[in-house]
C-alpha cells in the first residue's frame, strides 16, 4: 500500500471512530466586568486629639512631641495618602475602572468637613491623579454632613435610652467588657510603665445618656484606654523611630488594638447602633452602586466610626494584618464593586477591606492588602437587588431632606 492510500485509510477510520453525538464544546464562562467601584475610607495618619489620652494618665516617661497641632494631618500621613492613592490607582486601573495614565472622569470625591479628612482626600487625588482637576467636595464650614455624623446631625429617630438598652445587650455590660479585656489593659500598664494598675484613673465603667440628650457616654476603663492604643498605632504608622517607650512591638500594637475595638462594641458595632450612625452613609452608598449615571468612581473620605457602622450594618468584621479584629486602619477603606456579566447584564456587589499595615504605613511602602468579604444571607458575589435590600433593612429611617445629593 502507498503511503497515500495509507493515510487516507487512518483519516476514514478516524472519521468513523468519532462519534456523532460528540457533546459540543462549553461555552466560555461569560466575563464580569468591574462597572464602578464605591470605597469609603478612615482618614489618614494624624496627631493625637485633645483627650485621647485622658489627662492624669501616668508614663514612666514624657509622649512623644508630634509635628502639627492636635488631630491634624501630619506631613507624613500626607505622604501615606499618595502612596495610597497612586496604589488605589493601579488597582482600579487594572479592573478597568479608570485609565492607568492621564486625567481620569466619572471620579467624585468626598469628605466630611473635619479638616483631617479634607486632607486626607487631597492628599489621595494628589496621588491618584498627580495635576488634574479632581475636586475635593465638601460641605461648608460649620455645617454637619449627616453622611459622617448621623447622630450630631439628628437625621433619625435616634434614642439614647434604646441604644444604651441595645447596647447592654450586645456587649453583655460595660463591667463585663472590662472583665473581657483585663489581660490588655495589664498589658498596656506594663507599656506606660506605671507603677499602679490603670494608669488613668477615673470614673468606673458606665453608659449614660449625653449631656445634650441627645448621644450616649461611655465612662470606664475601656473608655480610658481606647485612645491611648490608638495613640500608640498612630506612632507606629508615622513612622517614629521607637513605639510606646520602646516597649511595644507589632504583636503588642494588636493585642493592644483590641481595647480601641471595644469601643466601636459600645458606638458602632450593636445593630441599634449601626443602623443610625450608618443610616444616610448605608442609603449613600445603595444610591452610588444603583444610579445609572453614577461615577465609576465614588471616594467617601470620613472617620473610623463610618467604616465600622457600615460594617455593622452589613454584619461583617473588620479583619485585616496588623490590626485587632474589628479595629480600625488609618485609610482603611471598605471596597464596594459594582460587576456587570456581559452575557447575562446582571449586576453583582463585590466587598472586600483594603488596608496598610501599621509598618507600611510607617515606612512610606505602597503594599495594600485587600481582604475579601462576604455579606451573611448573599453570597461573595451578592446580586444587586439583594445587597441593597440587606444593607435597606439594616438602616434606620431617614427623612429625604436630610441625605445630601453630591
Amino acid at each position: 500500500m502507498t503511503l497515500r492510500r495509507t493515510l487516507l485509510a487512518i483519516a476514514t477510520a478516524a472519521t468513523i471512530a468519532t462519534p456523532a453525538f460528540a457533546a459540543p464544546r462549553r461555552a466560555p464562562t461569560p466575563a464580569l466586568r468591574v462597572e464602578r467601584v464605591v470605597m469609603v475610607m478612615r482618614h489618614g495618619v494624624r496627631a493625637p486629639i485633645d483627650g485621647e489620652v485622658p489627662a492624669g494618665t501616668l508614663t514612666a516617661a514624657p509622649w512623644p512631641a508630634w509635628p502639627v497641632a492636635a488631630e491634624q494631618m501630619t506631613p507624613h500621613g500626607m505622604r501615606a495618602m499618595a502612596v495610597r492613592g497612586r496604589a488605589d490607582r493601579a488597582w482600579l486601573a487594572a479592573r478597568s475602572v479608570v485609565p492607568a495614565t492621564g486625567c481620569p472622569d466619572r471620579v467624585r470625591v468626598w469628605t466630611n468637613v473635619s479638616q483631617r479628612t479634607i486632607d486626607s482626600g487631597t492628599g489621595f487625588v494628589a496621588g491618584f491623579a498627580p495635576g488634574c482637576d479632581i475636586a475635593v467636595g465638601r460641605r461648608a464650614p460649620g455645617e454637619v454632613d449627616p453622611l459622617f455624623e448621623a447622630l450630631r446631625a439628628r437625621t433619625t429617630g435616634f434614642s439614647p435610652a434604646a441604644a444604651i438598652s441595645a447596647i447592654e445587650t450586645f456587649t453583655g455590660g460595660m463591667d463585663r467588657l472590662v472583665r473581657e479585656h483585663r489581660a490588655e489593659l495589664r498589658l498596656l500598664d506594663r507599656v506606660l510603665g506605671c507603677a499602679q494598675p490603670m494608669c488613668s484613673p477615673g470614673a468606673p465603667a458606665g453608659l449614660r445618656v449625653s449631656d445634650d440628650g441627645h448621644g450616649v457616654e461611655l465612662t470606664g476603663p475601656i473608655r480610658r484606654s481606647s485612645g491611648i492604643a490608638q495613640v500608640l498605632l498612630l506612632e507606629k504608622a508615622e513612622g517614629m523611630p521607637v513605639v510606646g517607650w520602646g516597649r511595644v512591638t507589632p504583636a503588642t500594637l494588636e493585642r493592644l488594638g483590641v481595647l480601641h475595638a471595644a469601643l466601636f462594641d459600645v458606638f458602632t458595632r450593636s445593630p441599634y447602633m449601626a443602623a443610625h450612625q450608618a443610616g444616610p452613609l448605608g442609603r449613600r452608598v445603595i444610591a452610588a452602586l444603583t444610579d445609572a449615571n453614577g461615577p465609576a468612581f465614588d471616594l467617601l473620605v470620613g472617620h473610623d466610626t463610618n467604616v465600622t457602622a457600615l460594617a455593622a450594618a452589613l454584619r461583617v468584621d473588620l479583619v485585616s494584618p496588623g490590626y485587632a479584629r474589628n479595629d480600625t486602619a488609618p485609610a482603611g477603606t471598605l471596597v464596594l464593586e459594582l460587576l456587570r456579566n456581559g452575557r447575562t447584564d446582571a449586576r453583582t456587589v463585590r466587598l472586600s477591606y483594603r488596608t496598610q499595615t501599621p509598618a507600611e504605613l510607617g515606612q512610606l511602602g505602597s503594599r495594600v492588602t485587600t481582604t475579601p468579604m462576604t455579606v451573611p444571607g448573599c453570597t461573595r458575589l451578592c446580586p444587586l437587588d439583594r445587597f441593597a435590600a440587606l444593607l435597606s433593612s439594616h438602616l434606620a429611617p431617614v427623612s429625604q431632606s436630610s441625605v445630601p445629593r453630591h
